[in-house]
């Protein structure tokens, strides 16, 4: 039966551009529905519940609500006739209005259209963005259970909550085949999401008249100028509580109860009722955040196990035990960290920080970072086998991006005048002349490596602040009593590092909040074609800026600091003024372990407050008058108005988050093995974070569809090769283990205690009468002769006096040595590993085949039905020949 019945003057669709050059603003719908609305007058408002989801009559739904302010400025008029204009054509586009007027609005400011989408429109959008709906009930028999069910019971919800739909096998919808569809009811066919994401669509191409000459469109132009203040679907009731409706779900509810609690941070993720209630799009961010965290769990068993073990074995390092040793240690006199304030000083004075480095350097980094290097290409193998599952079961399978990222923005056909012809479609385009977009380019790459270079400009100067500041600290804790009882641990050089990291912290933070300005606005400019482009043109900017600006300095503690000191007499100057810096006596290793913990511990503190705390504050401060009135004068449209937006880069910014941290935990992870167990509470606490927001402090975001993680997955896999190549430079140039081993190997005379004497043949002697002037310590009150400092250098007795000795480049042959090696078995480990694990798993792959096989036998099937009706009523030589052909397709899809 068709639904539409006879009518076929009610909906009527034009797919090209009218004659005049008109842009196409999206199917057009006629509809003469709105002779059965029942008026205002024939409804008694007192009896209408106020946090209905309904229109007054209480049978159609709210699938959309704008929202405006109706000042007396000098725009009013103009603001008017545009929201007459735009309600007009949203009018004759199909929809149906109902205002709410500011009298009954709380604070009796803020008027209130409710937007419903009547069937004709429904089915009339849902054809255009090819919008998949059942068919018939899926009957492919679910996977065997998994043994450890028993055991994973507890981490389990009910079936529900997890599977709120059952299984249907789906195809494209066609209104001239609505009879092979399961319409059990018109009103509940389409769910909420489905319907306000066609609404939008709809909303973002209504045009609202011409201005300069130019016809202006879509509801993002109109909340911009400040003809409304808010556009939004609503939530199907109060999280806190469910709908008195017995029409609504309460989906809300559900996923409040079930997944926005922290109480509930054991459990597993509802994917399926998120998909259903906030879109594809956002269920596949929860799923990939989900998997990310459950990997992370064995990356922090691992790296929790490796810092054990630098703990247990702390008392058996023989480096530290000779540092601590009064008679080696105390009598190792080493020449002053900086140039004339700084004293000489006793290497035993560095004892504890000594001790507390072979937490971080030992061994056990070497198998961490290779471990890592494995675990990263795990993570990323096994997720695209999650995410094609995810695809079967979401109907994502034959989803081409085109069908909705690829559509051209309407900013792109409102700022674009020239016009030319699509080779393919042979329709009329809009598009950007090639010298517009060159100029724009050239702005944009200008704009990027300014604020780039402004990074490194502020890295610069944080460099310049721990040269600065570092005789202050040395010389302060040398002559302050109340520092004695910590001077152990905290040395000038730890001092330094986390006052320059906490710095370095504020510095991120203040030049992120200009940066995502100004990268929203040079995309802007550039006009990007279609959503797709848009986004990966930002994703590409921000994240370009956020590395540079996140790493940075960690980069520079890693692999510059200390590097090019040049020895007593001889040292470098940074602009010819400040002495470059030396590594803390225990090496470098605890300075970027340092910096890392800060910047990235900060970070998610940060981000948590940020994502958390203001929205709540914000909520409570809007909804504080409200709070003071009858619940049932509170409407549903004013409860999700006082909400905050979720605006089109939510998302973007939860993974661009989420990627930073990736970059932590992967690139700088020989520095610090706890840095997953890190990340890992982090991310049990931001699931039920962003959950929490979204469920209680955001209104509804716009349904959108998305297959995969999109750009994210190509930054995530180059982050992880190079995260190889730093992991294997740390271990070589940062820590102390190729030295050693080089000494245990190659130098050592010690047969009985291998590593004993390391630390004395790691200084070199350097002869205190040789300083210069701008060197010389002001003060000498012991009359010593020699000084020691950490590099391997001739002796001032030696014909070579202070060149480098062949243990250098012995230990520097054996570094370049290793990081060949170590990066050769890791990319040959993870390419195999890659080779090994197929993107698709099997049982996917003959599901897909085995559906596409069902849903074709049935279309075919339904084909044929309609043939043999024709064949009775007539035409009969012309439907023999389409039924032959059917039958046909029929037998070749068998045999494929």
């Amino acid at each position: 039966m068709n639904r539409l019945g006879k009518k076929a003057n009610e909906t009527l669709i034009e797919m090209s551009l009218s004659a005049d050059g008109e842009e196409y603003n999206g199917p057009e719908i006629i509809s003469t529905a709105g002779s059965e609305i029942p008026s205002s007058s024939e409804i008694d408002k007192r009896h209408q519940s106020k946090d209905s989801i309904f229109f007054r009559d209480g049978v159609r739904r709210i699938d959309f609500v704008l929202s405006y302010v109706d000042d007396l400025n000098k725009e009013w008029e103009k603001k008017l006739e545009r929201r007459k204009e735009f309600e007009s054509n949203l009018q004759k586009a199909g929809l149906e209005l109902e205002t709410e007027d500011k009298k009954e609005s709380e604070d009796g400011k803020i008027f209130f259209v409710k937007i419903h989408a009547p069937w004709e429109v429904l089915i009339t959008y849902a054809e255009v963005l090819n919008i998949k709906v059942p068919i018939r009930e899926n009957d492919i028999t679910p996977v065997v259970e998994n043994p450890l069910d028993c055991v994973l019971f507890p981490l389990r919800l009910p079936e529900k909550v997890m599977h709120p739909e059952p299984d249907y096998f789906t195809a494209p919808f066609s209104k001239d085949k609505q009879e092979l569809y399961l319409i059990n009811d018109e009103s509940t066919f389409f769910s909420p999401s489905m319907r306000n994401r066609i609404v939008n669509y709809i909303l973002t191409r209504c045009p609202y008249g011409t201005e300069e000459g130019k016809k202006k469109f879509g509801i993002k132009r109109l909340l911009n100028n400040g003809t409304y203040t808010a556009a939004y679907p609503l939530h199907d009731c109060q999280y806190w509580k469910k709908a008195s409706d017995p029409n609504c779900d309460s989906e809300r509810y559900t996923l409040y109860m079930e997944w926005a609690r922290f109480l509930r941070f054991y459990k597993e993720q509802p994917l399926d009722l998120i998909r259903k209630y906030y879109g594809e799009k956002i269920g596949i961010y929860f799923a990939w955040l989900g998997f990310y965290t459950e990997m992370l769990f064995l990356a922090a068993v691992v790296g929790l196990i490796c810092f054990l073990y630098g703990l247990f074995t702390m008392d058996e390092n023989m480096s530290s035990k000779e540092i601590c040793d009064p008679a080696i240690g105390g009598e190792i006199i080493m020449c002053p960290l900086c140039d004339r304030d700084c004293e000489y000083w006793r290497l035993n004075t560095t004892c504890e920080s000594s001790q507390y480095s072979h937490l971080f350097d030992n061994v056990a980094t070497l198998f961490f970072a290779i471990f890592m290097g494995i675990w990263v290409t795990l993570f990323l193998e096994f997720w695209k086998r999650r995410q094609a599952r995810l695809k079967y079961e979401w109907d994502l399978v034959d989803f081409e991006e085109e069908q909705q990222q690829l559509q051209l923005r309407p900013e792109y056909e409102a700022k674009c005048t020239q016009k030319k012809r699509n080779p393919i479609t042979q329709e009329m385009e809009p598009y950007l002349p090639l010298t517009s977009q060159a100029v724009r380019f050239c702005i944009s790459g200008a704009t990027v490596l300014f604020w780039v270079s402004l990074i490194i400009a502020s890295m610069i100067a944080v460099i310049v602040y721990r040269l600065a500041v570092y005789a202050a600290f040395a010389s302060l804790m040398e002559n302050t009593q109340t520092l004695q009882p910590i001077s152990g641990l905290l040395t000038p050089q730890l001092a330094t590092s986390v006052t320059a990291s906490c710095l370095n912290f504020v510095i991120i933070m203040i030049l992120n909040f200009f940066y995502e300005r100004i990268a929203i606005w040079i995309t802007d400019m550039e006009i990007p074609r279609t959503h797709m482009e848009y986004e990966n043109r930002l994703t590409m900017k921000m994240f370009l800026f956020q590395f540079v600006n996140y790493y940075s300095s960690c980069f520079y503690v890693a692999f510059f600091k200390g590097k090019f000191v040049g020895y007593p007499g001889g040292y470098t100057y940074m602009f010819n003024r400040w002495r470059n810096e030396e590594c803390d006596p225990a090496g470098c290793l605890i300075e970027l372990t340092t910096q890392l913990t800060i910047v990235m511990a900060g970070k998610q503190i940060w981000g948590n407050i940020q994502e958390a705390i203001v929205p709540w504050i914000c909520n409570w401060w809007g909804r504080r008058k409200a709070r003071n009135n009858p619940e049932n004068l509170y409407s549903r449209w004013e409860q999700d108005h006082d909400l905050q937006t979720f605006g089109a880069l939510g998302l973007f910014y939860e993974y661009l988050e989420m990627v930073i941290q990736f970059g932590f935990i992967t690139l700088f992870v020989a520095s610090f093995p706890l840095a997953p167990l890190l990340a890992l509470m982090n991310n049990i606490l931001e699931i039920r974070v962003d959950s929490w927001k979204l469920t209680t402090q955001y209104r509804r975001p716009v349904a959108a569809k998305a297959h995969s993680i999109g750009v994210w997955q190509e930054i995530l896999n180059g982050m992880a090769i190079l995260s190889v190549v730093t992991n294997a430079f740390i271990v070589a140039f940062t820590s102390d283990m190729i030295p050693r081993l080089v000494y245990y190997y190659a130098y050592s005379e010690n047969e009985d205690s291998p590593m004993s004497g390391y630390i004395n043949n790691s200084l070199s002697v350097f002869q205190i009468s040789d300083f210069p002037e701008r060197n010389k310590p002001k003060e000498n009150p012991e009359n010593f002769v020699i000084c020691r400092y950490r590099d391997y250098r001739y002796p001032p007795d030696h014909e070579r006096k202070y060149l480098h000795t062949m243990q250098f480049w012995h230990i520097l042959a054996a570094k370049l040595a290793f990081i060949i090696i170590m990066e050769h078995v890791v990319f040959i480990v993870k390419f195999f590993v890659a080779w090994m694990i197929p993107d698709v798993p099997a049982d996917v792959k003959a599901k897909i085949k085995r559906e596409k096989y069902l849903t074709q036998k049935i279309l075919h099937e339904y084909e044929l039905e309609k043939l043999k009706e024709r064949l009775c009523q007539g035409d009969k030589q012309a439907t023999e020949k389409e039924f032959i052909a059917t039958e046909g397709r029929m037998e070749l899809s068998r045999a494929m």
